[in-house]
């Protein structure tokens, strides 16, 4: 059991802050007008530089080492040091900004240390994408969408014997905030008999979440299950936008493609593994009858504490509602408890095979899915394949996404007794294709 820290920070805006409190302490990259990249962690509605804390010598030990490494225009370095370094840098960054901190004075007469988030910063993508690997671990969503092209027959045989997921494209997986193009592609209308080329119509989001990894492995040796955790640096969320049209005709024989590599966006901070700690659970018990994992994907410890209670929100804003100065509407309202596997799962079976995992690959787990329409984690599903338009305010209606729509992404933990943790936000909006 996990016991509650209810520390307060100096700082005041962290305490009972929605999403970076002290207990918190995510780090991402930021930087200011006429900076360089550098390394920061969120704290209430601020940034702590970690350039001006390490170079004024205020880390030690471990520490010191880890905020050298995060410091930089990525944190790739800082990943690959592991949980330990990772570990010993959250442990004097909480003392530092406690209340009753011996680093109080020091830290408010710098000034520099502390920036507005709001304000001054920009916040960028937190570590260089070597490689981004897309799951497929939302039961629900598998269900939904095999229900929409097969609907006697939802999941595939092999869906709950292996963690399916596909290669995706690095290159363009952007930070919050970063604009979408509305993609062009091959489509195949509905009839006709050839397709034809031009933007796509049945443009969507996908409710996710981001795994970083931390320390990788050498080709050719397997991460085992019960060593799996120590590898992930962090979370974060992602909307792999999926243009829906393109997709369903070229996703046989191999499936995704030009459907999914124009964009994906994900949160700047990464929320550390001890960060979620509280907010742990045992991984849902399978339905009677569904095959155990095989040896290499099953660990007992991992069975019960490697779920994740994180509530995942998605909300649109569209060019009428900004113009009226309306507030964006919720869609979905899910939770990471709707994966069938786990991360340590994710990890074990992706490397299984000898394939090197590195500092700063990142995975996305497919979209979260609950079982009601209320949870669904797409308009694929929430429209019921764009059959079904919903109501928004103002009278409008939406199948699929319009240029000038801004999709929102935002999570958190709560639990009795425990500051809330969130992750911020993960927006994005469609402009017109070219």
């Amino acid at each position: 059991m996990t016991q509650a820290d209810t520390r307060k920070s100096w700082i005041a805006s962290a305490n009972g802050h929605p999403d970076f409190p002290l207990q918190n302490l995510p780090l991402g990259v930021f930087s200011t007008a006429g900076g360089t990249p550098r390394g920061g962690v969120a704290i209430g509605e601020h940034i702590f530089d970690l350039k001006v804390a390490a170079d004024a010598g205020l880390f030690t030990g471990e520490a010191k080492h880890a905020a050298a490494a995060a410091s930089g225009a990525s944190l790739n370095a800082f990943f690959a040091l592991g949980a330990g370094p990772r570990r010993a840098l959250r442990e004097q960054l909480q003392a530092m900004l406690a209340e009753g901190s011996e680093h109080q004075v020091a830290l408010e007469v710098m000034g520099d240390s502390l920036l507005p988030l709001q304000i001054d910063c920009q916040l960028q993508l937190p570590a260089q994408v070597g490689d981004y690997t897309d799951f497929y671990v939302g039961i629900h969503h598998a269900n939904n969408v095999g229900r929409l092209f097969r609907p006697d027959n939802p999941l595939l045989p092999n869906y709950k014997h292996v963690p399916i997921g596909y290669h995706g494209r690095a290159s363009t997986v952007v930070a919050s905030g970063c604009e979408v193009r509305r993609p062009n592609g091959q489509t195949l209308a509905p009839g006709a008999e050839a397709p034809s080329f031009g933007p796509s119509k049945r443009l969507d989001y996908e409710l996710e979440l981001g795994i970083w990894i931390g320390q990788g492995n050498a080709m050719g040796d397997a991460i085992a299950i019960g060593a799996a955790e120590q590898h992930v640096a962090g979370y974060c969320l992602l909307n792999d936008w999926s243009a829906r049209d393109v997709q369903a005709w070229e996703y046989q024989p191999l499936g995704p493609f030009l459907a999914k590599n124009f964009a994906t966006s994900v949160s700047p901070w990464v929320v550390t593994a001890e960060a979620l700690a509280p907010f742990r659970k045992a991984q849902p018990a399978r339905p009677e009858g569904d095959p155990q994992p095989l040896p290499y994907l099953m660990d007992a410890n991992d069975q019960a504490h490697g779920a994740f209670d994180i509530q995942l929100e998605v909300l649109l804003l569209t060019p009428a509602m900004r113009k009226h100065g309306s507030a964006p509407v919720r869609l979905a309202l899910s939770n990471t408890q709707n994966m069938y596997w786990t991360v340590a799962q994710m990890v074990a079976h992706h490397s299984v095979g000898g394939c090197k995992l590195q500092p700063g690959d990142l995975f996305g787990s497919g979209t979260l899915s609950g079982p009601q329409p209320d949870a669904f984690g797409s308009l694929l599903e929430s429209t019921f394949g764009g059959k079904q338009p919903i109501e928004l305010p103002g009278g409008e209606q939406r199948t699929f996404l319009q240029d000038g729509d801004e999709v929102i992404f935002r999570a958190w933990c709560e639990r009795e007794g425990y500051p809330r943790i969130g992750f911020g936000e993960c927006r994005g909006v469609i402009l017109p294709a070219r």
